[in-house]
């Protein structure tokens, strides 16, 4: 059923926004829940309001719905889990999302519906969705908030998703609890998604009792990466992630949002965190395969913090999330820069990758590198040829072109390795394209690995989704002008500030910014680049919600003479040249005063 909506006049950064909210689901306490009408239950949500304070699990205790309130005197709830022990100081996990600050089944109490790739129970009843759980953390020593931001649950006003004006709210939260009794007066924040996108803008805002943070697998530009991925629309995935939103008032609905501001304005550069403001102790994870990769490393890349870490994994985030080794490592995390424990953590590699191979297969898992991306990469080019379907190490010299159907088909062109190659960090489509009976089109370009008879060799995950197929970039060529301030060699990143569109027969060139990746393609192995209209990927769970493209007639892409089109590739060989002789580096390795 069609949910009401609702505008208001605000100025975003000295800009005027009309700024578009959707009603909620109705929360309504469990125990009214079957009592109403089957319409009624569309529009509304079983969520309980009772403060109370009940053991949780035998030592732990927790305080439900307590309230908060901001500097504004909004009034925001909270649940506390923390250790029984009343005289134990223990440090606060802050967890932040529109989700519920509980499970989402009133029923069972599980979430683990929702987490594919989780095996049941290994999860308790009490985690909030994405989030720590308590009943792993408080034995630890730790104590989780969880958290129904502004808007959210019974928490009073609006909420504004993933911005400066959320972001002071938090501040606001962790400042309360470092102040709480029980704490220690050191606050973190973790979880993945939601939870990891809201870490970036609060910690921007420097909160003095913001120990650490953990934000892993989390946007940074909401626009570029979410709504308008190479600046083809993908609305409908943002309308179900917020399908589910449950307050008294209104939600910030970015999907309308979309439709009404299809450029960059305010009000998605207020989604964007100032990264450079962040300096607190930071453990960043992402996943090759995922798509909240490109903000989790960039946000890694841009944060100030001295202190700094990057695991890149090829997992979804969830079975990541909870696996125990991870849950340790994160611990030994948190214990550092939480509690002062002298544990160890500063010898953690600042970058650890896996290079994935085939399948479930890698070629490396956490190999320990010195950064992101490698300072010993190799940009080479392929160039495409257009007459051979080929990928060549120089440019053709006569010109061609291939045209494909621009909704049905694709065109394919290959690249024959005759030596094991390791391709790490970011690639590129340098392209000249054309559009044959019309003025614009989306181009998916999928980078795959095929063995050399020709079969696909994909990238399988735990959560039983369909095989990922390789690093992949998008773009709407009406959308090609770059931000020349943020784009560089191995990442063209596009403007959004204007669409360019395409008149009758012009060729116009593309940068195609495509997803960082890390694999091994050994000898005799293709790397196939795929150039289509449509997302290339077989029986995948998200992809009936995603993008909304806009292609008539044919594409054409031209190759060779003066439309040097290529893909860019990051080779990756030893981290030292083997035919020289070994030179001491002084700076990482000076030698003891003893000697």
């Amino acid at each position: 059923m069609e949910r009401e909506r609702f505008t208001l006049e605000t100025t975003i950064r000295g800009e005027e926004i009309e700024r578009i909210y959707q009603k909620e689901l109705r929360p309504v306490p469990p125990e009214e829940w079957e009592a109403l009408s089957d319409e009624e239950k569309q529009l509304a949500k079983p969520y309980a309001f009772d403060q109370r304070t009940y053991e949780a699990a035998p030592g732990i205790v927790c305080e439900q719905d307590v309230a908060v309130k901001m500097r504004d005197g909004i009034t925001l709830y909270c649940d506390v889990f923390r250790p029984q022990d009343s005289d134990a100081k223990v440090p606060a996990i802050l967890a932040w999302s529109n989700y519920g600050k509980r499970p989402n089944d009133f029923r069972t109490g599980e979430d683990v519906g929702y987490t594919p790739g989780v095996p049941f129970g290994a999860v308790s009843p009490s985690a909030k969705f994405e989030a720590a759980d308590p009943l792993f953390w408080c034995p630890n020593g730790y104590a989780v908030v969880n958290v129904d931001p502004r808007g959210i649950g019974y928490s009073e006003g609006l909420h504004d998703q993933f911005c400066e004006e959320e972001a002071k709210d938090g501040y606001d939260v962790v400042e309360w609890a470092a102040q709480q009794p029980w704490c220690n007066g050191r606050v973190t924040m973790a979880g993945s998604s939601a939870l990891a996108i809201t870490q970036w803008h609060i910690a921007a805002q420097q909160p003095p009792h913001l120990a650490c943070i953990a934000p892993w697998e989390g946007m940074s530009d909401m626009y570029r990466e979410s709504l308008y991925e190479g600046g083809i629309p993908c609305i409908r995935f943002t309308s179900f992630a917020t399908a589910g939103a449950c307050g008294l008032k209104g939600i910030d609905d970015q999907a309308a949002m979309a439709l009404r501001y299809p450029l960059m304005n305010a009000y998605w550069e207020n989604k964007i965190p100032d990264f450079g403001k962040i300096t607190v102790p930071a453990y960043v994870a992402a996943g090759w395969n995922h798509f909240h990769l490109r903000g989790s490393i960039n946000g890694y890349r841009k944060i100030s913090s001295e202190k700094k870490w990057l695991r890149v994994h090829r997992e979804f985030e969830w079975p990541d999330f909870y696996t125990r080794q991870n849950m340790e490592e994160l611990k030994a995390f948190f214990d550092r820069y939480c509690k002062d424990v002298h544990n160890g953590w500063e010898l953690t590699p600042k970058v650890r990758i896996d290079v994935m191979d085939a399948y479930d297969e890698d070629f490396a898992t956490r190999r320990p590198e010195r950064e992101f991306p490698l300072a010993r990469t190799e940009y080479r080019k392929l160039y495409l040829n257009a007459e051979a379907m080929s990928l060549e190490g120089e440019n053709p010299a006569a010109p061609a072109s291939v045209s494909y159907d621009g909704n049905e088909g694709v065109a394919e062109f290959d690249y024959r390795f005759e030596e094991d190659t390791e391709l790490t960090g970011y690639m590129k489509l340098h392209a000249f394209v054309e559009a044959d009976g019309h003025d614009d089109m989306d181009l998916f370009v999928t980078v795959k690995k095929v063995h050399e008879n020709g079969t696909e060799i994909p990238v399988t995950l735990f959560d039983g989704t369909a095989p990922h197929p390789g690093a992949w970039g998008k773009m709407r060529v009406s959308h090609r002008e770059l931000d020349e301030a943020l784009s560089s060699d191995f990442q063209p990143v596009q403007a959004h500030r204007r669409e360019l569109k395409l008149s009758a027969g012009e060729i116009v060139p593309i940068d195609v910014e495509i997803n960082p990746t890390s694999r091994l393609w050994r000898k005799g192995e293709i790397l196939r680049v795929q150039v289509a209209g449509r997302y290339l990927r077989d029986e995948h769970w998200i992809e009936p919600l995603m993008w909304e493209t806009d292609n008539r007639g044919s594409h054409i892409v031209h190759t060779g003479g003066e439309y040097g089109s290529y893909l860019q590739v990051p080779v990756v060989g030893p981290r030292h040249d083997r035919s020289k002789p070994f030179v001491v580096d002084e700076a990482r390795h000076p030698t003891h005063p003893i000697f």
